[in-house]
């Protein structure tokens, strides 16, 4: 695709020199031949819109060169230096044009022949420039080509250059050859205009001056994706046929980081969808809401202290004040004291963030990770498990003991199950069940250091 378009461009850059090339000649030898400051200025014009051209060819040609370790943003700017040139080769025109049509208005004795051949170059350039123009700013849209752009623009006032000398050609037929260099005086302004224009935009360009609407769209474009808090900050540098933009935006903190990442990509894909040559880059900053809830700051605050996410997290309310107990894992090895200054520092830091705290309760716990070097011991330790199902099934809540698995790593084990439960029990029961056997567990079966239970209801009352 990145081939097709610098083939095109390329393509009609090209035509664009033979035009000129054809233009140029033509003038030059007509108004050699008729003495027409008009066409003679024409003939300057069209030599200074082949160096032009040449210039414009050069600049997509190169433009599109992927950035290399010299050139990080690309080759884009060379678009915009090709812009400039052609300013500065108009502002040469119309200095020459004016000049020399001044001195033929003060010396008036400057013979000027309006022959068949003047009417017909002119007539030539102005479809010449017609068709190209037109060809180059399709072009130019369709890539968003600067140089191509500036290109079609210098052409399109050529038109407007040659129905100006036009005129001074019929007046000149008339009987009034100072009309000739009158018109050539409004050649001048025309390309002067046209220099402005030219220019103007050229400096924007070198200057990274964002076009008019264009922050404002890219910017009502990123808060249009759900999950942007905010727009923090936005950098937009225009480059040849390339829009370089930055942005941070602010996700909410408790935001998955898949989710978040997400929110980028979308954020990315709006964009290309208003600026599909765009090269971009987003930064997220995590965003504090006033709608977090105090059970959102607890986890924020004991994940941002490198732990795990607390979990059996409650906050009960009891006139005006709230009372929050939890569950923290801390890394294996980690010291009855060290855990203990941790948790201070959780504690403190969440009465700082939440005042309305009368109690904290945290209950510390080693981590133990949910992968590693473990065998299945289930059948070796069929004696162990014989006596888990025998005080599981004790409790006559528990209709059922199956799915029991055993994992050994060094002197200790890890202890997985399935317990059947009448499925009339309400959630909060099921859980009391849980956590008495769990209990009883730990108290007779010192070695194990973690049993997970499974509840799962059970079809009818008989015990299994």
């Amino acid at each position: 695709m990145k081939a097709d378009a610098l083939r095109e461009k390329k393509a009609i850059a090209l035509s664009s020199v033979g035009a000129a090339v054809l233009l140029t000649g033509t003038k030059l030898a007509v108004g050699i031949m008729t003495n027409s400051l008009g066409v003679l200025s024409e003939a300057a014009h069209s030599a200074l819109d082949l160096l032009a051209a040449l210039m414009t060819y050069f600049a997509v040609s190169v433009s599109d060169k992927p950035a290399d370790e010299d050139h990080r943003y690309g080759h884009g700017k060379l678009e915009n230096l090709s812009a400039l040139f052609e300013t500065v080769l108009l502002l040469i025109t119309c200095g020459w044009i004016v000049w020399e049509a001044i001195h033929r208005l003060v010396a008036g004795t400057v013979h000027v022949e309006a022959t068949v051949w003047s009417y017909a170059v002119i007539a030539l350039a102005i479809l010449v420039d017609a068709s190209r123009s037109r060809a180059l700013m399709r072009v130019a849209k369709k890539y968003n080509s600067q140089a191509l752009e500036a290109d079609a623009l210098h052409f399109s006032s050529d038109i407007w250059s040659s129905l100006t000398v036009l005129a001074g050609l019929v007046f000149v037929s008339l009987g009034f050859p100072t009309v000739d260099s009158i018109a050539a005086i409004g050649v001048a302004l025309l390309v002067l205009f046209v220099s402005y224009r030219l220019g103007r935009r050229t400096i924007d360009a070198l200057m990274d001056r964002v076009p008019a609407g264009v922050a404002q769209k890219v910017e009502e474009t990123i808060r249009s994706v759900d999950g942007v808090e905010e727009v923090r900050a936005l950098r937009i540098r225009p480059s040849g046929a390339k829009v370089f933009i930055d942005t941070t935006v602010a996700i909410r903190r408790t935001t998955s980081f898949e989710r978040a990442h997400r929110v980028m990509d979308e954020i990315e894909q709006a964009i290309y969808a208003v600026h599909p040559n765009a090269d971009l880059i987003v930064h997220a900053e995590p965003f504090k809401s006033r709608d977090e809830t105090i059970v959102d700051q607890v986890r924020m605050i004991v994940l941002n202290k490198g732990l795990r996410a607390p979990h059996n997290l409650e906050v009960h309310y009891s006139k005006g004040k709230h009372f929050i107990d939890f569950d923290v894992e801390y890394q294996e090895g980690k010291t009855f004291v060290d855990a203990h200054r941790l948790a201070s520092e959780i504690e403190e830091q969440i009465r700082k963030e939440v005042p309305s705290v009368e109690k904290v309760t945290i209950h510390m716990e080693e981590y133990l990770a949910g992968e590693g070097d473990l065998t299945d011991a289930t059948l070796a330790e069929h004696e162990l498990c014989d006596k888990i199902r025998l005080l599981i099934l004790h409790d006559t809540r528990v209709l059922g003991c199956t799915d029991l698995t055993v994992l050994k790593g060094g002197p200790s084990y890890q202890i997985t199950l399935t317990c059947k439960i009448d499925k009339s029990k309400t959630l909060a029961e099921v859980h009391q069940i849980i956590s008495e056997l769990e209990t009883q567990l730990y108290q007779q079966f010192t070695r194990v250091r973690r049993f997970t239970i499974h509840a799962e209801p059970a079809e009818d009352r008989t015990r299994q």
